[in-house]
């Protein structure tokens, strides 16, 4: 489905379900696409997520029908909360003030949202786009499940950690491996990639991997292999991880909105970190985002 119509389709059937449970998985299954995709797309152009964007039409309509007379405990469960305490909790967080004491005036509005395109200037910055067919490709990581709404700010903490944990010791110093841990490390390049795969809910899998060539798989990492296809490679020069944040907010707000060539495969995305020349916060830094795709 063409990109700004998926993103439509969602919210058309979102509005069309509102007072059922809608999860994010029936939302992505309308449009043919994964809920990791159709998630990070959502949340670019919007500036919700998917999950915020329920939640907060639902309180909405929720206090419009308090305010018309309606019960607490009816707009409860017309809005899909198990209990009146629990829909009062969110309620008032949303609103600042209880349901059963909601006034006109202290309605927090949220209406549905609307897309349009929007055309901006006559000269575009240039977006470096290589399409190529690749083999499969197996891979080795470090595997943490992270939240949609906060990926952009914990990922990079993620790194943070496992770098500290496990390569600053020794690693990073030129000194031998010493554990399961850093000779997987050594052995496989581990931090030339990052991948996100995995989505569930709202919750997907983000790895710290390299190309996986044998051995041990210590605990707490894991393999994962992507099927030859046809890829999508986006380079990116500068400080990371802003500008690889940058590039990955302009795929989905200009690459993929108005692409009537491919689509996206359903088997997650690459991060590619070039891991021999300089320093990730160096201004001239190369990383790659690296996406699976098909031809429509």
């Amino acid at each position: 489905m063409e990109w700004l119509t998926c993103v439509k389709a969602s919210i058309d059937y979102i509005e069309n379900h509102i007072k059922e449970s809608v999860n994010i998985d029936d939302v992505a299954d309308q449009c043919h696409i994964s809920s990791y995709y159709l998630q990070v797309g959502f949340q670019i152009m919007t500036g919700y997520s998917i999950g915020e964007y329920i939640r907060s039409r639902k309180l909405y309509l929720a206090a419009v029908d308090l305010n018309r007379g309606g019960k607490v405990i009816d707009a409860a469960l017309d809005y899909g909360y198990e209990t009146p305490a629990s829909f009062a909790k969110a309620f008032k967080r949303f609103h600042g003030v209880a349901p059963s004491r909601i006034k006109r005036s202290q309605i927090k509005r949220f209406d549905p949202l609307t897309i349009n395109i929007e055309i901006q200037g006559g000269e575009r910055r240039n977006m470096d786009c290589k399409i190529t067919d690749m083999f499969p490709i197996k891979l080795i990581g470090f595997v943490k499940e992270f939240d949609m709404e906060t990926s952009y700010k914990e990922i990079p903490l993620f790194w943070d950690e496992i770098c500290e944990k496990y390569c600053y010791p020794h690693i990073y110093r030129g000194l031998p491996a010493e554990n399961d841990y850093e000779q997987a490390i050594v052995d496989n390049c581990i931090g030339e990639y990052g991948v996100c795969i995995g989505c569930h809910g709202s919750t997907f899998k983000y790895l710290i991997a390299g190309r996986y060539t044998g051995g041990k798989v210590p605990e707490g990492m894991m393999l994962y292999e992507f099927p030859a296809g046809k890829w999508a490679i986006f380079d990116c020069i500068g400080p990371c991880p802003e500008k690889l944040q940058e590039l990955n907010t302009r795929i989905f707000k200009e690459w993929l909105p108005f692409n009537k060539d491919f689509e996206l495969r359903e088997d997650g995305n690459l991060e590619w970190y070039d891991c021999i020349n300089g320093e990730k916060t160096d201004p001239d830094y190369h990383t790659q985002i690296w996406l699976p795709i098909k031809s429509v």
